[in-house]
């Protein structure tokens, strides 16, 4: 509340009630029960649960006395309370600020505050919406403070650190004016376009590298497999030379084989044809 504002409310109702003729008894005896009302009525004001006040006097000025909770006396028409909200409430703050290796970086923070046990200082300096003139313009100091001491990559890893930090700064410049904060949280932390078109450059050629070292590794796997298929035929080619060396009846116990599978084949086809042993290689008479 307003103490001039107050002063000239208070003036103009001495004023009116000056220019008022005056009567007979009746009408002072109602005057003086009506003024008696209203005296005893602005004697008294209320405080709620989790709220302090401080009075203000239009005479000798605001007063160093916290009233808490409940019915308080101040004297009428000369002293009003002014109310603070003493619960801790939750803030917002942004900012967009450089980390150390001169990347954007956009934080948000959430901040849990509620004033401080000396409110006539507070309300010297800050008045009641100290929230609004204080958590803004000391929360971006500190945070651009301390995201200059950080990289990008830390900001990450290094999360808890950061909020500490923050927490730490902020609580002490806060307390300067009479403001306790009791926590602080980081809820959002966002980069620039062009770090973020850094790192998804970044991911496309790891993914590249690693598809270029897996075809490297299936090459060399197929070229393994040749070899090893190439020494197979190779060592099955020498085993039949020796086995005909040896044994010149494993040429036609071979033959044999193929007759038998090549009439299989031509039995499960539609057409019927004659074929000679030549042709089946039943040819098996020695030479």
């Amino acid at each position: 509340m307003d103490p001039q504002k107050k002063i000239r409310e208070l003036e103009k109702w001495a004023e009116s009630f000056a220019k008022k003729p005056r009567g007979g008894g009746t009408a002072l005896k109602v005057a003086g029960g009506v003024g008696v009302v209203a005296a005893l009525y602005n004697s008294f004001f209320g405080v709620e649960g989790g709220h302090k006040a401080i009075v203000f006097n239009c005479f000798t000025g605001l007063g160093s006395k916290t009233y808490g909770p409940g019915i308080n006396f101040k004297m009428p028409f000369i002293e009003w309370p002014i109310i603070y909200d003493c619960r801790t409430r939750p803030s917002e703050i942004s900012s967009a600020s450089g980390s150390k290796d001169l990347q954007m970086v956009d934080l948000t923070l959430r901040v849990l505050y509620k004033p401080g046990d000396d409110l006539p200082t507070l309300y010297r300096s800050l008045g009641t919406n100290y929230a609004q003139r204080l958590l803004p313009s000391v929360g971006n100091e500190v945070m651009k403070s301390v995201l200059a001491q950080y990289n990008v990559g830390e900001l990450l890893t290094r999360r808890s650190d950061v909020s500490a930090e923050i927490n730490h700064h902020l609580t002490s410049r806060c307390r300067q004016f009479n403001v306790n904060v009791e926590d602080v949280a980081i809820v959002h932390v966002g980069f620039g376009r062009e770090y973020s078109l850094a790192v998804e450059g970044k991911q496309v050629a790891q993914q590249q590298a690693e598809r270029a070292k897996f075809l490297v590794e299936q090459a060399m796997q197929e070229k393994l497999s040749k070899i090893v298929l190439a020494e197979g035929e190779a060592e099955s080619a020498r085993l039949i030379g020796e086995a005909v060396r040896k044994n010149p009846g494993f040429m036609h116990l071979r033959k044999i084989e193929a007759a038998r599978e090549i009439s299989s084949i031509m039995s499960q086809g539609k057409n019927r044809l004659m074929l000679d042993t030549n042709s089946l290689l039943l040819d098996v008479s020695p030479k």
